[in-house]
C-alpha cells in the first residue's frame, strides 16, 4: 500500500540527496501532497503529487496521511491562498500557521479545511483551482512574483527559480506544469517567431552545449517576465532576452511554447 504525506510548514526543501547540506531541488509550499517512495535514515524519498517531481524531504517535515485522505484531497474542489503571505490557525490550539502564495487549502468550506483530525481556519484570500483558465490571468500572477529573489529550487515569493515561476504562475491558473525547464519544453505547442508570441506563451533557452537552462512567460512579444538574479521584466527578440541595464544578451533563444491553445 502506498504511502502519503503532506507538508504542513511554510516552506519543506525537496534535495537532490538525503542531507541537509545537500543541493536543494524543489520545495513544497503548506499543502502540498507527496507520496512517499522509500526511506533512508532520517529522510524519505517522495514523488510530488503535482508535477511527479522526486527528492528527499526532512521525516520531520512531512506529515504522514492515509490513503483515504489523499483519495479524499484528490475528489475534492482545490483552493490556493492569493496573498504573498497570510496565516491560517490551528483550532485546537490557535497556533498560526504561515501560508506564502500558492499555497494549497484542501476542500475549504466556510473559511476552514481538515486534514485528517487537524482543522484549520484561513481569512485569507483564495481561489478555487480554475477550471477554465485565462490566459490573461497569467500576467497578473506573474507580476506579484515581481523582485522576488532567484533562489535554486524555490518556489516561493522570498525565492524561486526560473521554471518555479513558470510552474507556480501556472499552478494559480489551474494548468500544472512539470518541474524543470527541460520537461516544460515538452509541453505545449511550437510557436514559431517571438513576433507571433501571445501573453502566457512560454520561451525556453539553452547554453554553449544546447541544453535547456532557462525559461521564462511572454507579456507581449517584446517582452518577458522571468527569474534571473530575481524576478525580473526584460526586453525579448529572435536572439533571446536583451538586459537593458547591462547592454547586453543574457541568454539565447532556443524555443516558443503555447501552452494555452486559443
Amino acid at each position: 500500500m502506498a504511502t502519503y504525506g503532506i507538508s504542513l510548514q511554510t516552506l519543506v526543501a525537496v534535495r537532490k540527496s538525503p542531507g541537509d547540506k545537500n543541493e536543494m531541488v524543489n520545495q513544497l509550499l503548506f499543502g502540498d501532497f507527496a507520496e512517499i517512495k522509500d526511506a533512508f535514515e532520517n529522510w524519505y524519498l517522495i514523488e510530488s503529487m503535482d508535477d511527479g517531481y522526486e527528492g528527499w524531504v526532512d521525516k520531520k517535515q512531512l506529515q504522514q496521511v492515509s490513503e483515504e485522505t489523499y483519495n479524499l484531497f484528490l475528489a475534492s474542489a482545490r483552493f490556493f491562498s492569493t496573498d504573498i503571505v497570510s496565516e491560517c490557525r490551528l483550532t485546537e490550539d490557535n497556533s498560526i500557521y504561515q501560508l506564502v502564495l500558492g499555497s494549497q487549502l484542501p476542500h475549504l468550506i466556510n473559511d476552514t479545511f481538515t486534514i485528517e483530525n487537524n482543522s484549520f481556519s484561513f481569512p485569507g484570500n483564495y481561489i478555487p483551482v480554475a477550471q477554465n483558465p485565462k490566459k490573461e490571468e497569467i500576467g497578473k500572477t506573474a507580476l506579484k512574483y515581481l523582485n522576488a529573489p532567484y533562489l535554486w529550487g524555490g518556489k516561493s515569493p522570498f525565492g524561486i527559480d526560473c521554471s518555479g515561476l513558470v510552474q507556480m504562475v501556472y499552478k494559480l491558473s489551474g494548468i500544472f506544469l512539470r518541474r524543470d525547464a527541460s520537461q516544460q519544453a515538452q509541453q505545449g505547442e511550437l510557436v514559431n517567431f517571438v513576433h507571433e508570441t501571445h501573453l502566457g506563451d512560454l520561451a525556453f533557452f539553452e547554453n554553449e552545449e544546447g541544453h535547456f537552462v532557462h525559461v521564462g512567460i511572454i507579456l507581449d512579444n517584446e517582452h518577458i517576465i522571468h527569474a534571473s538574479g530575481k524576478v525580473r521584466i526584460d526586453k525579448i527578440d529572435h536572439n533571446g532576452i536583451f538586459n537593458e541595464q547591462e547592454r547586453k544578451y543574457t541568454h539565447k533563444l532556443r524555443l516558443l511554447k503555447r501552452i494555452f491553445d486559443e
